[in-house]
């Protein structure tokens, strides 16, 4: 028979065992989750800072690599037999990725104006999508992309990866405890010397380059030179200038912490290129303006700026890129892949931190998600149309030279046909990747 003192040795002892087997199964399960198969489309540029990050977790294995560049595709192949010992399949076409029934998610890191149409394509085909930002070439498609999300229930996380740094969290943490007051007005802003890409006229495009599936749903028009790889950003019919290229980071980053959950109802936007005489069609130089009526908690409006010149790699608030936080009781400066500081009353500084913006803990963040042991996207398509919407508005205010009144809801600019226009684009009719309206 157990006494009293045995049963409680017992269960004490019982009790640490079990403990103890928990904890081992815990670190074993945190050592080594379930493998996530996954595709990995546009693997040049950052697509490639993707391979080359993903090719080092157990969690993770590479089935495809999908490029129109067969240089691209042989590098990307490459990279990952070498680091795992198995050769991924390289093909061009995306559809044989997402027609694979044990490819689990996508990461998709191509020109922008595949981002929409290749996320909704992926959603439809039931993978989880990583969607490099901005999410979307013009408004209609972000849209679009958060009606895939609702439709579908996979996960898509932006690659806005500062919202996965712990340093940056901190900050946003400590805004949101009202370390600085209420937070009326954020600036954003890009800094930095890009290249001129010079002029050109339309010629062949090159043997290795599978022009027509580069172009897709986008309007068919001749190849040049200076488009590619990289510099289509700067044209309007397939990227956002670099305000959707760097820009973009540091504008999340300012709506994160003005704390704003919708579109703004008036934007503006002055610029144009006062530097560069090359075929860019994109500003250099821009100067925009949001405002969010009644958005405070006192009722009050908010207030977000950008501003950038991409000729001019000088600090500004001490940062190259970054955002300002300005609340009523002090302020919060960042820098985007450096760190901040906080300022209190009479200019105080009462806290600061310095750290990296973490890739690898955004692909955590969006793996857990996609094997349902993490229920938060810190990215998700709510946060990625937000600041998307932002860049879209800037660049469409900057081509008519007007003031935007915005309906937030409906997501139309009113009393404007010109630029209402421009929320979103023409496609090639009957392209196989036009964006599914339902």
């Amino acid at each position: 028979m157990m006494t009293n003192t045995d049963r409680r040795s017992f269960l004490k002892e019982t009790g640490v065992a079990a403990a103890a087997w928990a904890m081992h199964a815990g670190v074993a399960q945190a050592a080594d989750p379930r493998q996530v198969v996954v595709g990995v489309i546009g693997p040049g540029g950052m697509g490639m800072n993707h391979v080359r990050n993903l090719v080092k977790r157990k969690d993770v294995r590479i089935a495809y690599v999908c490029d129109v560049d067969q240089n691209r595709l042989a590098a990307a192949a490459k990279e990952v037999e070498t680091a795992t010992g198995t050769a991924p399949q390289a093909i061009s076409d995306m559809r044989k990725v997402l027609d694979d029934k044990q490819v689990e998610a996508v990461f998709i890191a191509t020109p922008d104006h595949w981002h929409a149409p290749a996320a909704i394509l992926a959603l439809d085909a039931g993978k989880h999508v990583y969607v490099e930002k901005p999410c979307c070439h013009n408004i209609r498609e972000g849209s679009l992309m958060a009606k895939a999300v609702a439709r579908t229930g996979k996960c898509l996380q932006v690659g806005t990866q500062s919202r996965s740094t712990p340093v940056i969290q901190e900050a946003m943490e400590r805004l949101q405890r009202g370390e600085i007051g209420e937070v009326l007005v954020a600036k954003a802003w890009n800094s930095q010397l890009r290249r001129s890409i010079g002029k050109t006229q339309p010629s062949p495009p090159p043997a290795h380059l599978d022009y027509d599936l580069w172009l897709g749903a986008a309007p068919a028009v001749p190849y040049r030179s200076n488009m590619l790889p990289g510099v289509w950003r700067w044209w309007y019919d397939f990227g956002c200038g670099d305000i959707g290229n760097d820009g973009v980071h540091d504008i999340d980053v300012a709506c994160w912490g003005l704390g704003v959950t919708t579109h703004p109802s008036k934007a503006t936007c002055i610029g144009g290129k006062y530097f560069f005489d090359d075929d860019q069609q994109f500003p250099d130089t821009q100067y925009a303006a949001f405002e969010y009526p009644a958005a405070s908690k006192s009722g009050r409006p908010k207030q977000l700026i950008f501003e950038q010149r991409i000729w001019s790699p000088y600090v500004q608030e001490g940062y190259e890129n970054g955002a300002a936080f300005y609340g009523t009781d002090g302020v919060l400066i960042l820098g985007h892949t450096v760190g901040w500081k906080l300022y209190g009353p009479k200019n105080k500084l009462i806290a600061e931190k310095t750290g990296q913006v973490d890739l690898p803990a955004h692909h955590t963040n969006f793996l857990d998600c996609v094997r349902g042991t993490q229920s938060r996207l810190n990215a998700d398509i709510t946060a990625g149309h937000l600041s998307a919407t932002l860049v879209h508005l800037a660049n469409i205010a900057a081509r008519t030279g007007r003031v935007l009144n915005f309906d937030p809801v409906n997501e139309q600019i009113v009393g404007d046909a010109d630029a209402a226009k421009l929320v979103g684009r023409n496609y090639r009719n009957g392209h196989w990747a036009v964006p599914k309206v339902s």
